[in-house]
C-alpha cells in the first residue's frame, strides 16, 4: 500500500494512516496493540505495518466502513500510543483487500515486498486463527468458573465465596479478555481515564486483570466507559468492582 500524503485533498475512506508510532515496537504487538484501541469505532478488515525501515513508526488500519475510520481519524487523533501521539489522516491508496472487494483491484509494481506481504497476511491470518481457537477453550475453561468473578485483589488472601458484587471501590476486576491482551493493551485503554494507577494480570488466570484508580468515582467513569468494549469480536469486557 502506497503512504499516504500530508496534505488535505485525501477524501475519507475506509482506511486510515497512521504515523510518528513508537519504533521500538515489536510488530506483532503493534499490530494487536492498534486492533485493541481502534476496535471500539467498529469492525476491522485488517491492520498492516511492515518490519521494513521505509515503514517503521507507520501503520495503517481497514474499517469496514467509513463512518468508523472517520470517527477513529477524529477521536484518536493524538492519542499518547506507546508515550508517542499518534497523528492520523486517510489513507491516500485504497488497500488491497477492498480493492478486490469491490472490483477495482490492480496489481502495483512492488515484486520485492510481496513476500514480506505475503507473509504478513499469513500471519495475521494464522494470529487470528489462534485467537478464535482459543475463544472456545477459554469460555470453557475460565467463562464458566463462577469462582473467578470472586477472586480477591492480589495479596488480599484466600478466594471469597460468592455473595453477591463487591461495593464500588477503586479497582475495578476485568474479565473475558482474550488470551493475547498484555499489560500494556489493557493500560493504553484505561489511562485514558482520569486517576489511572496501574494495570494488574493475574500470570496463573488467563483472561482477567486488575486495574487501580485514584478513587471510587474515577474507577466507576472508566467502568461506565469501557464496559462491553471488544478487544477482539469474540471478547466484550466485563467490568466489575473488586474484591478486597
Amino acid at each position: 500500500m502506497a503512504e499516504a500524503t500530508t496534505g488535505t485533498e485525501v477524501p475519507p475512506n475506509v482506511t486510515i494512516y497512521i504515523n510518528n508510532l513508537n519504533e521500538k515496537i515489536k510488530l506483532e504487538e503493534l499490530k494487536k496493540s492498534l486492533l485493541a484501541v481502534f476496535s471500539q469505532f467498529g469492525k476491522i478488515l485488517e491492520v498492516l505495518a511492515f518490519k521494513t525501515l521505509k515503514h517503521k513508526g507507520q501503520a495503517w488500519v481497514v474499517f469496514e466502513d467509513v463512518s468508523s475510520a472517520s470517527n477513529a481519524l477524529r477521536q484518536m487523533q493524538g492519542f499518547p500510543f506507546y508515550d508517542k501521539p499518534m497523528r492520523i489522516q486517510y489513507a491516500k491508496t485504497k488497500s488491497d483487500i477492498i480493492a478486490k472487494g469491490d472490483g477495482t483491484f490492480v496489481p502495483r509494481e512492488r515484486r520485492k515486498r510481496h513476500d514480506d506481504k505475503g507473509k504478513k497476511k499469513k500471519e495475521q491470518h494464522d494470529a487470528n486463527q489462534a485467537g478464535m481457537g482459543l475463544n472456545p477453550a477459554y469460555a470453557g475453561a475460565y467463562g464458566a468458573t463462577p469462582a473467578l468473578s470472586q477472586l480477591p485483589y492480589p495479596g488480599s488472601g484466600k478466594p471469597m465465596l460468592p455473595e453477591g458484587p463487591a461495593p464500588p471501590n477503586n479497582i475495578l476486576f476485568v474479565q473475558n479478555l482474550p488470551h493475547e491482551t498484555t499489560p500494556m493493551m489493557l493500560q493504553m485503554l484505561f489511562y485514558q481515564y482520569t486517576g489511572f494507577k496501574e494495570v494488574r494480570m493475574v500470570e496463573t488466570k488467563p483472561g482477567i486483570a486488575f486495574v487501580e484508580y485514584g478513587d471510587e468515582m474515577q474507577s466507576t467513569a472508566a467502568m461506565q466507559a469501557l464496559q462491553g468494549f471488544k478487544i477482539t469480536q469474540q471478547n466484550p469486557m466485563l467490568i466489575t468492582y473488586a474484591k478486597k
